[in-house]
């Protein structure tokens, strides 16, 4: 079966679990009245749902206890030397534990190259964070396009019933016009969820990204402090 065939499948699954009154038997009513259009609509949501829960998934796994984390470095670092701090970021996960581990793989050859090696792995788990961003973005902005594209279609078709009446009416126009804004009316909301979700994502990436630098200003400076002893 069809991306099509599973998508309306599962939308007349869910009209008949409600009441001929319900929501999704309107919203179902209004799905088909939108015509062709509202599928690559619905599709954006679909996609754009997708890449925002794969996102979600993995930016919570990288979530952790940074403060807890510095510290328990901190004291691996002073109590066993950069080997036992080295296996305590290599038992932990997230992009901070990473981050560390880079620098503290380069710590041997000095201050300079460790922090080299932090900036250098910190960009890379930034371009990690970030993945897959541009296409929740892509979905935001094509389902609203998607939406005027297919109000403009019926707008036209609306003014050729016109033609065809030869005659300006609004019994003529008032189903076609009602229609044609369908797919606007789709198109932006999805629109909206979409964005509802990838301010959320933004959001947590640059709390990662916060802590990444400010633990890493931490770590410059434990490793100054052997250094100097």
């Amino acid at each position: 079966m069809d991306f099509t065939g599973i998508i309306a499948s599962l939308f007349n699954t869910i009209a008949q679990a409600t009441n001929d009154g319900g929501a999704l038997n309107w919203l179902l009513m209004k799905f088909e009245a939108g015509g062709g259009f509202m599928w690559p609509i619905l599709g954006s949501l679909a996609l754009g749902l997708a890449f925002s829960f794969e996102r979600l998934w993995t930016l919570t796994k990288s979530k952790t206890n940074t403060k807890k984390f510095i510290v328990n470095v901190k004291r691996a670092l002073d109590d066993n030397g950069i080997e036992s701090a080295k296996e305590l970021c290599a038992n932990t996960r997230g992009p901070v534990a990473s981050v560390f581990y880079a620098g503290l793989l380069r710590a041997d050859e000095g201050l300079e190259a460790a922090e080299k090696a932090i900036i250098a792995y910190g960009g890379i788990e930034m371009g990690f964070l970030e993945r897959n961003m541009i296409w929740i973005s892509t979905f935001i902005t094509i389902a609203p396009m998607l939406g005027f594209t297919g109000t403009v279609q019926g707008m036209v078709e609306a003014f050729d019933s016109i033609k065809e009446a030869a005659q300006i009416s609004p019994a003529v126009v008032a189903d076609g016009i009602s229609v044609a804004l369908l797919t606007t009316l789709f198109g932006l909301v999805v629109a909206m969820i979409l964005q509802v979700f990838y301010n959320y994502l933004i959001s947590v990436i640059d709390r990662l990204v916060g802590d990444m630098e400010e633990a890493s200003v931490e770590l410059i400076d434990s490793l100054y402090e052997i250094e100097k002893k």
